[in-house]
């Protein structure tokens, strides 16, 4: 029987060769990118250990300048020769071994080698180590005040100047202009570095300034959200169950007298029950993240709804009185603060106010469109009634949110019960 593995591809069960079920090969990334992730790595480095790379470089400098002293490389442009050895390589030594300390004290290594340069411009060597001074410049430009680039000017012109006059060779520009137009070239490159290095790091700190503040942004949505969506369950579910409760303690009192009135408030304890269901299904789905169905789109509560809801307070044992002064002309948004504010103060009634209380709901619409309204009833006041937890302060925020103002507290002496007066001044024209 012949032996397939020998083959460069062995079939599977669904008869495709298994050398043609492999992932097809990456491509591969630009060079750009591989360089500047290169970069990158080399600059972390560097920056965990800077002594690695100034120890590499310093070394590199004496080396090239000890080599231009063994090899007699720096008599074909001294202008005497006449100097002796050993200052020749404290010269290189002084010129290059400093360099170490360039990126950490840049000014400190060039007033280091101002002596060096001053001695080998007075003896007419002109080791090229001294080109050295380029390098400490541009980390001058990098890293060091701009106003130093005057006097580290100065410093690095004062050997030329002392060359041209000691050892004149030519016309006095060939020495000059060459110099100062190689400290411009350091000290302009040093200066675009910088320039784009605090670009980089202003940018790196407004992104990150960005990202706090939009994390603060979203913390602060989070939490007026929060605060939203406690004033609504709290306005849903306190109503309706201080609703029920009334009815079921009215129900309890019917069901030996006239069972038939027991079976009303039955009836109307599951329609609060259902509707106060309904509201919270709907107000809970909109912090569902998976949203398979459609978001319910019932509106929100309006003045056209106060009937209703007056009904089930009624049901529930407090007789409520109703006066209107004026025609409403006022946005959704006004009519459901209207609402939530009737609808708690209702509520404290039915809670707070005691048997054989009553309430009275005066709406007064301007001309102008602001509005006010006065809810009182006749139960028991006392300043206990303003320790209710969130129902003071929900009807005092949705009050804030049209610049409005609410009073809440017992009615004054000798008047018994409780006062809720809300006044939402005229709407800013659009």
């Amino acid at each position: 029987m012949r032996d397939f593995r020998a083959r460069g591809a062995t079939s599977t069960m669904d008869g495709v060769p298994e050398d043609q079920t492999t992932e097809k090969p990456r491509t591969p990334e630009p060079l750009t990118q591989y360089l500047q992730r290169t970069v990158q790595r080399v600059r972390a480095f560097d920056r965990r250990h800077p002594l690695v790379w100034d120890l590499h470089l310093a070394g590199f400098w004496t080396t090239a300048a000890l080599i231009d002293f063994t090899g007699d490389g720096w008599t074909r442009i001294a202008r005497s020769t006449d100097v002796p050895g050993g200052l020749v390589l404290a010269l290189s030594l002084a010129l290059s071994v400093p360099l170490l300390w360039r990126r950490s004290h840049p000014r400190a290594v060039l007033l280091l080698m101002a002596p060096a340069l001053l001695a080998n411009a007075w003896t007419g060597a002109l080791l090229q180590a001294a080109l050295l001074q380029l390098l400490v410049v541009f980390h001058i430009a990098l890293r060091s005040p701009l106003r130093s680039l005057w006097w580290a000017a100065a410093v690095c012109m004062a050997p030329v100047v002392l060359t041209v006059v000691r050892h004149p060779q030519g016309p006095a520009d060939e020495d000059l202009v060459p110099q100062a137009m190689s400290l411009l070239v350091a000290a302009a490159v040093g200066v675009t570095v910088r320039t784009r290095r605090d670009y980089t790091a202003a940018l790196e700190d407004r992104a990150r300034r960005l990202e706090t503040e939009r994390d603060q942004q979203a913390r602060l949505a989070a939490a007026a959200e929060r605060a939203r969506i406690a004033r609504e369950m709290h306005d849903i579910i306190g109503h309706n169950l201080s609703v029920i409760t009334g009815l079921a303690d009215g129900g309890r009192y019917a069901a030996a007298r006239s069972p038939e009135r027991a079976g009303q408030a039955l009836d109307a304890i599951a329609g609060t029950s259902r509707q106060a269901l309904s509201e919270l299904r709907r107000l809970l789905d909109v912090l569902r993240e998976d949203e398979p169905e459609p978001a319910d789109l019932t509106p929100q509560p309006a003045l056209t709804d106060l009937d209703r809801l007056l009904d089930g307070v009624r049901a529930a044992g407090l007789p409520v009185t109703t006066t209107v002064e004026g025609t409403p002309k006022i946005s959704p948004g006004r009519q459901l603060t209207l609402y939530r504010v009737i609808q708690e103060a209702l509520t404290n009634a039915l809670k707070h106010a005691g048997p054989n209380a009553t309430s009275s709901i005066v709406l007064s619409y301007a001309d102008t469109g602001a509005v006010t309204v006065t809810v009182t009833d006749t139960g028991r006041g006392g300043p206990l009634r303003g320790n209710a937890g969130r129902g003071l302060t929900g009807m005092r925020e949705r009050t804030a949110l049209y610049g409005g103002t609410l009073e809440a507290g017992p009615r004054p002496h000798p008047e018994q019960g409780w006062r809720v007066h809300l006044h939402l001044p005229e709407e800013p024209a659009q």
